[in-house]
């Protein structure tokens, strides 16, 4: 993971925050983009807009923090409404397809065992989980779930999590320790923040298999 997120850091230092918005609604909004470390790089850029980045690297490779959080959070919001058009009007037929390079049936198991969990706010905690985030959109999409409702949820999540991990990378960056290795930080803190909701995915998963084993 560490090359992968050493490649997409690169990428938007070159490509600044029109790369970042790229990768960001290419995650949400594209069924190919489960690959792509989001939250690393939320947080990574919310540290690139920093003043400890520019002693760091001597150089502005983000814009002000208040234009990385307003651009990432439109990113987020119209990925997941692509996502959600797509899942409206191709239907199942996305889902039916064979496992490939860049598609596997299994991740959308994933999304679509999330979704009958939380219902709505699905769009909202699924922003935390990578993978899930990439095929929630759709399959909501798929449900015919109310559209004023996937839009306020999409707006509510796709703006909390881009501010929120580029405001923690902002802020975090600025600890001596935290700026000498923020690679290994950013994914520390995408780990903390996914794992509530990844121990409470696991036990409904427990629990729906004891139920299947009893008599």
């Amino acid at each position: 993971m560490l090359a992968l997120l050493d490649f997409a850091n690169e990428w938007i230092k070159t490509g600044g925050i029109i790369a970042l918005a790229a990768i960001i609604f290419a995650e949400t909004g594209l069924l190919i983009g489960f690959f792509l470390p989001g939250d690393s790089l939320l947080f990574f850029a919310g540290f690139l807009a920093s003043g400890a980045a520019y002693e760091q690297f001597g150089e502005h490779y983000m814009p002000s923090l208040w234009v990385v959080m307003l651009v990432t959070s439109i990113a987020a919001v119209v990925g997941d409404q692509v996502g959600y058009f797509i899942g409206q009007k191709f239907g199942p037929r996305i889902f039916d397809r064979p496992k490939s390079r860049f598609f596997d049936p299994n991740n959308v198991k994933k999304a679509e065992a999330f979704f009958e969990k939380h219902g709505a706010k699905t769009i909202v905690l699924a922003r935390f989980v990578p993978i899930v985030r990439t095929f929630v959109p759709t399959v909501a999409g798929v449900s015919s779930m109310h559209y004023r409702t996937f839009f306020t949820y999409n707006i509510i999540g796709g703006v909390v999590w881009a501010c929120g991990f580029t405001t923690l990378g902002y802020y975090l960056g600025e600890i001596e320790a935290v700026k000498n290795n923020i690679e290994i930080a950013a994914i520390v803190i995408v780990l903390v923040s996914v794992a509530p909701i990844a121990i409470e995915f696991w036990k409904h998963r427990k629990a729906a298999q004891s139920e299947t084993s009893a008599p």
